[in-house]
């Protein structure tokens, strides 16, 4: 089946349904979507369950081996470290060519000793591991290589420790851990897991306001959406409805904007129709506009001059 005068098939809207709720869409990619869903009632019944399965997902306890988590993050900072710095750093090779006094078996083995040095980037290396048993685990990896003066080799390396720290959220200190971890600039992946644990707790004022600051300014439209979800039950409260109505007008992201609709119109209250009313009047995404519509409808009020 094709969309009304766009040439896409529902099932290639069907394919990319999952991305469009988090977000991960460039603009061109959200706006053929939302055209095709804006004439599609069949898509728009995807959607739909797609939203029910996904909430029924974040509701389900999964298992996961301890460690787990933190080796994977681990192991993927390590691996995005090591390719800005190649990309930044002079190669070995550079380095060779640059060195004044080389002999050929020197050179010889500073090449063997660069090659099998690579070999060994993100893993432990025998003999430099803590002999305490009760010492954090070490991460050791070359850096580079280069021959010294005295005729042998210099070896520079880059060793991390880590320290694992658990608790419930009943813990002061792991709850403020938290919110460290949902401001981190650097990681979208990290703020999304902080956040999500962060709203089992949004009833605490201090998280909840936390909530409300992500949602109103982190960068990624996923880690808003999922702030969003911590703050639905508290869509009387009106310091919640502040936020989430400069977020209908200033999101930048049609799938955040379309789910505080739905947020702000649980509750029945016509504080919401002026904001409703100016989103008419400058909302250019199809879909948004049809989702205000029906919700001035609902509440039985103009859609306004636009």
């Amino acid at each position: 089946m094709t969309g009304p005068g766009s040439g896409i098939t529902c099932q290639m809207i069907e394919r990319d349904l999952s991305l469009f709720l988090y977000g991960e869409l460039s603009f061109d990619q959200e706006e053929h979507i939302h055209q095709h869903l804006a004439g599609c009632e069949a898509c728009q019944k995807a959607l739909a369950e797609l939203q029910s399965l996904h909430s029924a997902l974040d509701q389900q306890d999964l298992t996961v081996p301890d460690g787990l988590l933190v080796a994977a993050r681990r192991s993927l900072r390590q691996s995005i470290s090591v390719e800005a710095e190649r990309a930044s750093e002079p190669s070995f090779w550079q380095r060779l060519v640059a060195w004044p006094a080389w002999k050929p078996a020197g050179a010889v083995a500073a090449v063997a000793m660069a090659f099998f040095g690579g070999r060994m980037t993100n893993v432990q290396l025998a003999g430099l591991e803590p002999s305490s048993a009760e010492a954090a685990p070490m991460v050791s990896r070359v850096r580079y290589v280069e021959p010294n003066q005295a005729g042998g080799v210099q070896i520079v390396l880059d060793e991390t420790r880590q320290r694992v720290v658990s608790g419930n959220m009943e813990d002061q200190a792991i709850r403020q851990l938290l919110l460290a971890a949902a401001k981190d600039s650097s990681d979208p992946g990290l703020r999304v897991e902080s956040v999500e644990m962060l709203c089992s707790r949004s009833q605490e004022a201090e998280i909840r306001n936390a909530l409300l600051a992500v949602l109103e300014h982190d960068a990624n439209p996923g880690v808003r959406l999922k702030a969003l979800e911590g703050l639905k039950a508290f869509a009387k409260d009106q310091p919640t409805r502040q936020v989430l109505s400069r977020v209908l007008l200033k999101d930048t992201n049609s799938g955040v904007r379309s789910a505080a609709i739905d947020v702000l119109t649980s509750v029945n209250s016509q504080d919401t129709v002026g904001t409703l009313q100016e989103l008419m009047r400058r909302e250019d995404n199809d879909y948004v506009r049809l989702r205000t519509r029906k919700a001035l409808s609902d509440m039985k009020a103009s859609p306004g001059i636009f």
